[in-house]
């Protein structure tokens, strides 16, 4: 490890406490063990002016599970328009303020971004102390493809717009990354099934925690399982594999009849929206083709 690799100064391991440089630290906190904290994170911890946290009850327990005490504040998405222009008042008078999500690296499916802007913006240092991810961790233990991925966090809860997002991610040619809740787990699986094709893909739980459980299959499978099974226990992250570059491609007539049958249910954009993520074909060739077939019927 080259010098210019250490953090600020320190040797990884060494237990000397460093003073830290004005500015806000972003810090991954762990997403399961407790003892999948970094040591550089601790550091920062101790060493900030004040902490930042989504939930200041699931901070401070962190913290004093490792003996260490800081001033803490709430910064939450109900808040958060309110607490950032103090925040960056701090900031500009030479703090070292930390911020924590409950678990995982701040601003991945949590506020913070207009935060990080605004700092930016105003010319104050902003940093990542890394650590342990969700997405990464799943992503690991899928099975599936890794060198590619797109993460698309959490997808709405309303079952037509859920199905308009999952639709728009049928041509993209990756694995597929998505934050669920345990409660909407089966209904979300059959609609990915059903709209992006019966892919291989994993239901991860419990991540790095004593309960931990990756259910790897096909999505239809997976599907009946949690129906049948109910709602699981834990975080939920759902990995679906890319598209079966294998698969042969469709031809018209059964195109058609997956547009006729979308119709009977959409209007016609979200029913051609639908197919084309089904499909993996261009929407606004699947658009076009709608149109003549509504236009046809109408006749």
């Amino acid at each position: 490890m080259s010098r210019e690799s250490e953090t600020n100064g320190r040797i990884p391991g060494s237990k000397s406490h460093l003073p830290l440089s004005p500015g806000l630290y972003l810090i991954a906190t762990p997403i399961g063990n407790a003892r999948d904290i970094t040591l550089r994170a601790l550091d920062v911890l101790a060493g900030a002016d004040v902490l930042y946290a989504e939930d200041t009850r699931v901070t401070a327990k962190l913290l004093a599970l490792h003996g260490l005490s800081r001033p803490l504040k709430s910064y939450r998405e109900h808040n958060a328009a309110r607490i950032e222009q103090h925040i960056l008042a701090e900031l500009a008078n030479g703090k070292v303020v930390g911020m924590v999500s409950d678990a995982g690296m701040p601003l991945i499916s949590d506020p913070g971004a207009r935060l990080v802007e605004a700092a930016i913006d105003a010319g104050h240092p902003v940093t990542t102390v890394p650590g342990p991810s969700a997405v990464t961790t799943a992503i690991a233990l899928s099975g599936l493809p890794s060198a590619q991925f797109s993460f698309v966090g959490f997808l709405s809860a309303k079952p037509n717009e859920r199905r308009r997002e999952i639709s728009k991610f049928g041509h993209v040619p990756t694995t597929l990354v998505f934050f669920e809740s345990p409660n909407r787990l089966a209904a979300t699986l059959a609609d990915l099934a059903s709209l992006l094709g019966n892919r291989q893909a994993a239901v991860a739980r419990e991540l790095t925690k004593l309960h931990e459980e990756v259910r790897r299959a096909p999505l239809a499978d997976l599907a009946a399982h949690y129906a049948h099974a109910g709602a699981p226990k834990g975080e939920v992250v759902v990995v679906v594999g890319p598209p079966d570059e294998a698969e042969p491609a469709h031809d018209n007539a059964a195109l058609d009849r997956r547009i006729l049958e979308e119709l009977t249910r959409h209007p016609v954009k979200e029913a051609a929206a639908i197919v084309a993520g089904q499909l993996g074909l261009p929407r606004r060739t699947v658009y076009a083709r709608a149109l003549e077939l509504k236009s046809e019927r109408s006749d």
